[in-house]
């Protein structure tokens, strides 16, 4: 295989796409975490090519800024008022230099499943030949609806008929035009030149170079592959939903290909950006989504969601949302559990159920196991934080952060009002409103003293299932009228 780089790369993605019946333009629709034309870019990146120009029209701006976010490097070339795939190549090579030399490649904004591997063989393939232009094909047991390749006795490509344009032996063809190419430069100006809009839809085609190469004694190749997917446009949603089933298909099987064991596939999705370590185990019900990474023999799910979350070796993360978040090694998250963006975990942590966590480093060893809201927050490494407390953050105007040093101990039921600094090797009482800084060494009470009021049952509760109750436990010299009823006094009577 060669290992020359294409000249340049034309992503042709003007089109609005009218069967999505969509306010989005149709290349920014998305599927397995990136959109259509950031699959198209993903794969034309591959190569390696000198240049990268992506045409647009419809939506023009908002689908340029798209473009930049994904690849800064990349080209815009806007399509003007004339249609057709073959004027969208003339802008793009209008867009990029005038001596632009060697092998051009296009391709579509709405192939995603198309690979940058399936796009270097084409250019190996085109290379070879020493073929004017290349052209990708595939065989269809039902070819209805496409352009069929004809070749001629020495086998190479003597033209593409349309399915409307074609005779019975011709519709009876099984290889079909894939729309991708690998062209001369020089023989693609030149034919382009001479392509018209004479046709029933006004367009200029970029079928016709190939007609026109033909026509100068060229020749034209075709780059067969048995992959029909890579083939595959998205015109509307139901083709949409069907190319990303495939590729999450795709995507979990490379990863169980690399030692990841995944129970349910078909309950499992990721997105072509993440990373996944050897022995890890993803069950089932879990999305990894965005660049999240998992680590090493790390477990995840089931009924888990992460978005560019950073999971390293060993941890544990089950009935989980996170976001922006890094979970470290061998520590535990959930059952139900919401990590949002800036939550920092470390090394053999805890973050337990029905925690929600913001903004908030959690040192090594540190614990947050129940019922927690912790929000700007750095907890220390080996604190321990007991369950239904609450870190009141925010003032109704600002947030302010909360220290909890190392070692220290947060009973339950404690509202910590910020800012806070609870030093290290300190405590909070069970119960506790705290509003200033704890010492190290101390133990900070904050809290009522309890008051018990003789006879208020029977004053403010008269008449009810309560007073009697009480009545009944007090005659009886108990605290419980139950069967599991205790003395009043331990000592007994004399």
């Amino acid at each position: 295989m060669t290992n020359a780089r294409p000249a340049a790369v034309i992503i042709l993605a003007a089109g609005e796409g009218t069967r999505m019946k969509s306010a989005t333009p149709k290349v920014l629709h998305r599927i397995g975490g990136r959109s259509l034309v950031g699959h198209a870019i993903a794969a034309a990146r591959v190569t390696g090519p000198q240049h990268l120009a992506v045409v647009v029209r419809h939506e023009r701006d908002l689908v340029a800024a798209h473009i930049a976010e994904v690849d800064a490097e990349a080209t815009i070339a806007d399509q003007d008022e004339v249609k057709g795939t073959g004027r969208a190549t003339e802008c793009a090579l209008d867009a990029l230099p005038a001596d632009l030399s060697g092998t051009v490649l296009v391709t579509y904004g709405d192939v995603p499943l198309l690979t940058g591997e399936t796009l270097v063989e084409l250019v190996a393939r085109h290379d070879a030949s020493g073929s004017a232009a290349t052209v990708i094909t595939a065989h269809l047991d039902n070819p209805q609806g496409y352009g069929r390749i004809v070749r001629d006795a020495d086998g190479h490509v003597a033209g593409i008929v349309e399915q409307k344009d074609a005779t019975d032996d011709q519709r009876a063809i099984t290889e079909i035009n894939s729309g991708i190419y690998a062209f001369d430069v020089e023989v693609l100006r030149e034919a382009l030149a001479q392509v018209g809009t004479d046709n029933a839809q006004g367009e200029k085609y970029l079928t016709d170079v190939l007609r026109i190469a033909r026509d100068g004694g060229r020749t034209v190749d075709a780059h067969v592959i048995d992959d029909l997917w890579q083939t595959e446009g998205v015109n509307d949603r139901v083709q949409l939903a069907a190319l990303g089933k495939e590729l999450n298909r795709r995507n979990n099987e490379r990863w169980m290909r690399e030692g990841v064991t995944i129970v349910d596939p078909a309950t499992t999705w990721i997105d072509s950006d993440v990373s996944i370590g050897r022995d890890a185990t993803i069950l089932p019900g879990t999305q990894l989504l965005g660049a999240t990474s998992i680590g090493s023999g790390a477990r995840i799910g089931p009924d888990t969601t992460l978005t560019d979350t950073e999971v390293h070796d060993g941890a544990e993360v089950k009935r989980t949302e996170a976001v922006l978040a890094v979970i470290g090694e061998r520590a535990t998250v959930g059952p139900f559990s919401y990590l949002r963006p800036g939550t920092v975990l470390g090394v053999k942590g805890k973050i337990g159920g029905f925690v929600e966590t913001k903004n908030a480093r959690i040192g090594d060893g540190a614990k947050v196991p129940h019922l927690t809201y912790c929000g700007d927050a750095t907890i220390g490494e080996g604190a321990n934080v007991g369950a239904g407390t609450i870190f009141a953050n925010y003032d109704g105007v600002a947030k302010h952060h909360t220290t909890i040093g190392a070692h220290s101990f947060i009973g339950s039921d404690t509202v910590i009002v910020a800012p806070v600094d609870i030093a290290d090797g300190a405590y909070v009482a069970a119960g506790s409103a705290i509003t200033a800084d704890i010492e190290p060494g101390q133990i900070a009470v904050a809290r009522g003293r309890q008051k018990n009021v003789d006879g208020w049952v029977a004053r403010a509760r008269a008449g009810s299932k309560t007073e009697a109750a009480a009545v009944a436990a007090t005659e009886a010299g108990t605290r419980h009228t139950g069967k599991s009823a205790e003395p009043a006094s331990r000592e007994g009577k004399a």
